[in-house]
């Protein structure tokens, strides 16, 4: 985390400040910190996610070991390779008779005709596009295996694509007999460079049969959590002080056929005992990352969870195509009633409760915070207009057993009152332009009713993250949230990863991107960290006048800290002069972050992580009257204290 907020505190690069464009009558921008307008959401911005574009497997879940399960495709066994060493004699393939669960019932049966020392016989596996391996580092792995005859010890090693060279090895001693789990522990010397060109190998040096099934391998992870995740991706996600995570995701709670569903069930307890499911993104869930390790996620980011419960419906029909298929309002739906009614207890219980002691079952006896539940995702899409009747009867179970929490619906509906929403779930996704046009949105909306949760948003231009265009629509558009944050209680910005990989991403464009090495923030992140980071409790009075269309402001005060945040965004090509009055603040000086580029098209990438981003100075400040310009294509947040 200290890494991303030096990032994010840079020294003000020459010439940013530079009036830029032609010459313009200053606009007149007022604020005046003694009238406060209401209050700041405390949980106005935060995280969504899913499993999309290889954001948990291939991603921010640290397991690097791709299709640990041995799941086949038309090619066969997807990511394993059979190794065998010079005159080594072995084949192997998937055995449907025989697994170490209920869950997983199938393996990798490799038969071993004949090997020896320096003619193994194995597996490899070269992760999820590579494997990154680091000097002096330990990798902690675990596999189940079934030996029938004298195999010996089984030899892990990461190995080098390039050279073959060996950069950590293990033996683990096998023994005969019944499904069995092992563990290993792998740790790297010198290693000459980081890179993702490496892979796993698993070999024996004896004849026999070894079965296979739920191979792991992790690299140190967030907290030093076990089946943890990647720590880069936790610091970033921790520069953007979010306030919750919405969970498990959009389209991933639903899936595309009703048996898709996220089935919490069976994410909790053991990997052994997680089958995974199809998610809706083209490619299997494993759901290492499963309902306990979202909320560990919360846990470890200090933030509380928004959790989605499944709501009944798919996002296709049987034939594939929409309106998607439903659960029939009634003794259909009571089944995904009850499994919300015990999701939640999962989340909440003390372990005196049923779900509340499984939780305690796997390692963690204390309840988390829960506020609000979401019931469905996007229920707009159902045509069949299930979703006011599908809706009320969780709210009203939900209600029942656990009256102080709040019900978000994803549409509007027309409900008994026992039965009404607290809050409307709103979804943006749109370009620069559009979202310039649609900051004003909520300035004169109605107060009455439910709150609005902005639950996924972005500006959508640059692929496969933002490019500056979307950055200044994305702070556009917040300032927007902030002067409505009494009506605005949360926002999310949506998809959050994206595995930068070709054939990785489904959907740009991605907030964060990574590969297996390096990961690396959007101008759109910085933007987030920006103003995420800079936030009142109180939206003071303010007003601007003169300025050029696409120039945008916020101003919210910190009472405790005695602090007007004051965002400036100018979007367009223009510099904007200002002449501002800042009825009491303090004169002298205030500091000021800016992220700026020269074009809609600038942008940061895997290879230029860092080509935009924000950059500290010093402004002095005149509360009485004082001149300032805000260059084109820039974001400004400045600190100012107040009386």
């Amino acid at each position: 985390m200290k890494m991303i907020a030096k990032m994010c505190c840079a020294a003000l690069g020459a010439g940013i400040l530079a009036v830029s464009g032609m010459a313009q009558t200053a606009a007149t921008l007022h604020v005046d910190t003694t009238k406060p307008l209401h209050s700041v959401s405390p949980m106005l911005y935060g995280l969504m996610t899913e499993e999309i574009n290889h954001s948990y497997d291939g991603g921010l879940y640290a397991q690097m070991v791709s299709n640990h399960v041995f799941r086949t495709n038309w090619a066969g066994v997807e990511s394993w390779g059979l190794v065998r060493n010079d005159n080594a004699k072995a084949e192997a393939a998937v055995d449907k008779t025989s697994g170490p669960s209920a869950a997983l019932p199938t393996s990798l049966k490799l038969t071993v005709a004949a090997a020896s020392a320096g003619n193994e016989a194995g597996l490899s596996n070269p992760g999820y596009w590579g494997m990154a391996v680091r000097p002096h580092t330990k990798y902690a792995g675990s596999f189940y295996a079934k030996i029938d005859g004298d195999v010996g010890t089984m030899t892990a090693q990461l190995v080098s694509d390039a050279t073959g060279a060996v950069l950590a090895q293990a033996a683990i001693p096998l023994h005969g007999g019944a499904w069995s789990r092992y563990n290993y522990t792998l740790t790297t010397g010198v290693v000459a460079s980081v890179s993702a060109a490496n892979h796993l190998e698993l070999t024996v040096a004896h004849a026999g049969t070894v079965w296979l099934q739920l191979v792991t391998l992790f690299p140190p992870t967030y907290h030093d959590r076990v089946n943890g995740n990647r720590a880069d991706l936790m610091e970033m996600m921790a520069a953007m002080h979010p306030k919750f995570l919405r969970l498990p995701g959009g389209n991933y709670l639903e899936g595309d056929a009703l048996e898709d569903w996220y089935d919490w069930y069976k994410t909790v307890g053991p990997l052994v005992d997680r089958p995974g499911h199809m998610a809706p993104w083209t490619y299997w869930s494993t759901d290492g990352l499963g309902l306990l390790e979202y909320l560990e996620w919360c846990e470890d980011l200090k933030i509380e969870p928004v959790l989605a419960v499944y709501a009944g419906y798919s996002l296709k029909n049987k034939n594939g195509g929409r309106p998607g298929d439903h659960i029939k309002p009634g003794k259909d739906l009571e089944p995904y009633v009850q499994a919300a009614l015990d999701e939640v207890e999962y989340v909440t219980g003390d372990v005196s409760t049923k779900w509340g002691a499984e939780r305690a079952k796997d390692g963690h006896p204390a309840p988390f915070p829960l506020t609000y539940v979401e019931i469905g995702n996007e229920d707009w899409f159902d045509s069949s207009h299930s979703y006011d009747a599908r809706f009320a009867q969780f709210a009203i179970a939900l209600r029942k057993k656990y009256p102080q929490l709040k019900l978000i619906t994803t549409t509007p509906i027309k409900v008994s009152k026992e039965a009404e929403p607290d809050v409307l779930d709103d979804h943006y996704y749109k370009s620069p332009a559009a979202m310039f046009d649609l900051v004003h949105r909520y300035d004169d909306a109605p107060r009455s009713g439910e709150k609005i949760f902005v639950g996924e948003w972005a500006t959508r231009s640059g692929s496969p993250t933002p490019n500056f265009g979307d950055a200044l629509g994305d702070a556009a558009w917040m300032t927007g949230m902030e002067r409505n944050s009494d009506l605005i209680v949360m926002a999310s910005y949506a998809p959050l990863f994206v595995n930068v990989n070709p054939g990785a991403m489904q959907w740009p464009t991605d907030l964060i991107g990574y590969d297996a090495v390096r990961a690396y923030g959007s101008p759109s992140y910085y933007a987030q960290c920006m103003f995420a980071a800079h936030i009142g409790d109180a939206v003071v009075a303010s007003d601007v006048s003169g300025a050029q269309d696409r120039f945008f402001t916020s101003a919210t005060v910190s009472e405790k800290e005695h602090v007007l945040h004051l965002k400036l965004v100018n979007a367009s090509n223009h510099a904007q002069a200002l002449t501002m009055t800042l009825t009491g603040a303090k004169a002298g000086a205030a500091k000021m972050w800016t992220l700026h580029a020269g074009s809609f098209g600038a942008t940061n990438s895997i290879t230029e992580p860092e080509a935009i981003k924000p950059r500290e100075s010093v402004l002095a400040v005149n509360a009485a009257a004082m001149r300032h310009t805000v260059p084109a294509y820039t974001i400004e947040v400045i600190d100012i204290p107040v009386k």
